[in-house]
């Protein structure tokens, strides 16, 4: 099949397909969302919008059709963090994110009880290399830190983790065909890798096992966004 006929194929969007509002404010994350159109239908809001007003975003999203992942890296005492996750799981969002720490993820699991909220959790953010982890005082490499924190999130209950390309194989075969691995650092062949240490393009990330990527700068920076996510949907129909 040509590219251009995939990216016919590819107008309906792709729910594997997250795209993050990493933008300054809701008006301009809204001005995105419509400039993508229909090309994508699962979308991430952080923390730069956090510090705004990302929830009601995300309520409107919600209300729109859209599928919502708060990426809010939930990092907290126990009771903070279950209390927290109890309060998410009432808006009806879909992907939640908190550390990698054993009570952390327990205490989100809790929080969210019997709803659908998915507990996502954090094991080593794409852009630190074995040599970030060593200056940080850790004494074992990404993947080996990544496999460690796999395991603590099967065992605490969690539907799933963030992991790089590059570890999603391991997360597959740790958590098993249903769990959720959602990558981080996917960057297309045509597109810069920015600040991501352990990228992969969406065909190599979907390949290793990954549920879910996470694209943002080659659709949110491009001159037309919304064929930006429609050839990357195509490289993911052709996987």
């Amino acid at each position: 099949m040509t590219l251009t006929a995939r990216l016919d194929a590819a107008v309906a969007c792709d729910p594997r397909l997250i795209v993050p509002l990493d933008l300054p404010t809701v008006d301009q994350a809204r001005e995105m969302v419509a400039a993508i159109g229909e090309a994508a239908s699962f979308y991430k809001i952080g923390l730069e919008l956090f510090a705004s007003d990302g929830m009601t975003l995300a309520r409107e999203l919600k209300a729109q059709g859209k599928q919502i992942f708060l990426d809010w890296k939930l990092h907290d005492i126990g009771t903070t963090v279950q209390r927290s996750a109890a309060v998410l799981a009432e808006s009806g969002c879909d992907f939640l994110t908190v550390h990698g720490e054993p009570q952390v993820m327990a205490a989100a699991v809790r929080g969210r009880g019997r709803s659908s909220l998915k507990v996502l959790a954090v094991t080593v953010l794409t852009s630190l290399s074995d040599v970030d982890l060593m200056e940080m005082g850790f004494t074992e490499t990404a993947r080996s830190l990544v496999e460690r924190r796999i395991h603590h999130a099967v065992a605490a209950g969690c539907d799933g983790v963030i992991a790089s390309p590059h570890e999603a194989q391991l997360a597959r075969a740790i958590g098993g065909p249903d769990f959720l691995v959602v990558t981080p650092g996917v960057r297309p062949d045509w597109a810069a890798k920015n600040d991501q240490a352990r990228a992969a393009t969406p065909a190599q990330a979907l390949q290793a096992g990954a549920s879910h990527i996470v694209c943002g700068r080659p659709i949110t920076g491009a001159n037309d966004p919304q064929a930006a996510a429609q050839r990357i949907v195509a490289e993911m129909a052709a996987v």
